[in-house]
């Protein structure tokens, strides 16, 4: 896990040169360094067991090794490093096949680079973090999911109507800055509703959060 004090390190993952420079660019104006690109899955294995960076993010569609094939690896081969797929697929198979084979992440490649980075941020602390139309088709896959899940079988707990609030706009992909502007609130108090949330559910990502949300008919 990331020391607080610490610039994030980061190794891209990405067959496309171009697109790695701008990502490269707008990250380090973030605070954030990147210490390595691979233009391959099995460049940004290489790379991350040399440099053992807080993130490696990955593309899903690259050559020789793919994207889910590179997470699986890196899940394993790199413990303490978190994995985020950064794509332009929202199929929520690909979502699913994504978080299944150990993702922190999945973001799309139109986030905008603020909600890029905190996303980033949270993944080397430990969170799993899945925002816009990447959550809603996760979201829309298990509305069709007839399966039960842990969470069902659990007591169902109280929550606050902030803290509903709360859980809407996480299910929606809000992260805490976003959050805290739609509700005119604190960051600070944000992570207190969120911390609450997570253990009124008993759960450690926001993504089950979502998953929560969507079963329970709140989004």
């Amino acid at each position: 896990m990331q020391s607080p004090d610490a610039a994030l390190r980061v190794v891209l993952a990405d067959d496309h040169h171009f697109f790695r420079e701008g990502m490269r660019e707008l990250l380090t104006a973030e605070g954030i360094v990147v210490v390595g690109e691979a233009a391959d899955g099995a460049g940004a294995i290489s790379l991350t067991r040399e440099l053992n960076p807080d993130v490696v993010v990955v593309d899903l569609t690259m050559p020789e090794v793919s994207g889910v094939d590179a997470v699986r690896e890196l899940v394993l081969s790199a413990p303490d490093t978190a994995v985020v797929v950064l794509t332009a697929s929202t199929d929520e198979l690909d979502v699913l096949h994504a978080l299944a084979a150990g993702a922190s992440g999945y973001l799309l490649k139109d986030t905008r680079v603020d909600e890029l980075a905190s996303a980033l941020r949270l993944a080397a602390g430990g969170h799993a973090v899945v925002l816009g139309d990447a959550l809603r088709g996760l979201a829309g896959r298990v509305r069709t999911d007839d399966r039960p899940t842990d969470l069902e079988d659990r007591e169902q707990p109280v929550f606050s109507g902030r803290e509903l609030q709360i859980i809407r706009l996480i299910a929606n992909g809000a992260d805490n800055a976003a959050i805290g502007r739609e509700l005119s609130i604190s960051r600070h108090t944000v992570k207190q509703h969120v911390t609450n949330i997570f253990e009124k559910l008993g759960v450690q990502n926001r993504v089950l959060v979502a998953v929560y949300a969507v079963r329970y008919g709140l989004v």
